[in-house]
């Protein structure tokens, strides 16, 4: 399967599995935009995979209310760049229902997906990476899938999680990565990092769309420089997996971050300031960030934008070289 496929087929199991399941938002039931909800609307039924006005402020409070109510509700925003007309109902509503309720109410039956990151020709509205803006808010969970295997389990983690959970899918992968993905029922555990490749000399961290990037110039680093780089997968944005990151950088002594998103309060900060405080007696570099500029996403000039496998390998030559 691609991406899509994995994600179409991790729902089409939360339906059959749930009776209380329902997915919506714009245009999901003729498929959405990206093709990710393709025939649900015809398997289950337009009571329970529908489409929602164009507000996405009301997509966020009806799926509240689902969850609320009981259900388990998976509400699409169409592009992550849209999604906040609903940040106050995200962040006000969603996050803090069980925290202000003293536990007697909670919707953590919801889940949100939406696209991100770079597609090559989305510019500013369209590739968008807003992980961070989530990652400040506590109540939530953000998850972020690399590929088909990943996306499918990680779905389904989400939509049985108890907390309300976003789940960012990067939109250039849909179609560009494919693996076997097992038909069967099954999750991967939230809040869990993934050691992709050993390496003893620079510990490389990212998510989505970046990992791929990082395993490439890792290889790079291998042939050119003689370097072996651990590439660290976070899969959960919030909350991530410090053990994980922490052992790694004790190992290598070195670490690099990388996100499309702006560098500045990315959550490549986050894991700085964190791996400085768990780790600086290990570390033989400051810990380097490589993400994107502070400036609106742009069109033309998105390869310069772009945390790219250049960009990455000369980070590696910089912490190497300290």
């Amino acid at each position: 399967m691609n991406l899509f496929q994995s994600l179409t087929n991790a729902m089409d199991i939360a339906l059959a599995s749930d009776p209380s399941a329902v997915v919506f938002g714009e245009d999901v039931s003729f498929g959405g935009v990206f093709r990710c909800t393709v025939g649900l609307k015809d398997k289950y039924g337009a009571d329970r995979v529908f489409n929602t006005p164009l507000s996405e402020q009301g997509i966020v409070a009806f799926g509240i209310g689902m969850a609320v109510a009981g259900s388990t509700a998976v509400a699409e925003i169409q592009f992550a760049d849209y999604i906040f007309p609903g940040f106050d109902q995200i962040v006000n509503e969603a996050a803090k229902f069980r925290y202000r309720s003293g536990s007697l109410f909670e919707c953590g039956g919801l889940t949100i997906r939406a696209p991100c990151g770079a597609v090559g020709h989305g510019a500013l509205y369209h590739s968008q990476s807003p992980e961070a803006f989530f990652a400040h808010v506590p109540g939530l969970k953000v998850v972020i899938p690399r590929g088909p295997i990943q996306a499918k389990g990680l779905l389904l983690s989400c939509i049985r999680d108890r907390n309300p959970c976003i789940f960012f899918e990067p939109k250039i992968l849909y179609r560009s990565a494919i693996e076997e993905v097992p038909l069967k029922d099954y999750t991967l555990p939230l809040s869990k990092a993934e050691v992709l490749d050993e390496g003893t000399n620079v510990t490389l961290v990212g998510w989505g769309t970046q990992v791929h990037r990082l395993r490439e110039v890792a290889q790079m680093a291998h042939e050119k420089l003689k370097v072996k780089c651990e590439v660290i997968d976070l899969r959960t944005v919030l909350p991530w997996d410090v053990d994980t990151v922490a052992e790694s950088v004790c190992k290598t002594g070195r670490c690099i971050v990388a996100h499309e998103a702006p560098i500045t309060q990315g959550f490549g900060a986050e894991v700085a300031a964190t791996i400085q405080n768990e780790c600086f007696l290990n570390l033989e570099a400051p810990v380097l960030r490589v993400c994107g500029y502070d400036t609106p996403f742009p069109h033309i000039y998105e390869p310069y934008y772009m945390p790219d496998k250049w960009r990455c390998f000369e980070a590696i030559k910089k912490v190497i070289n300290y």
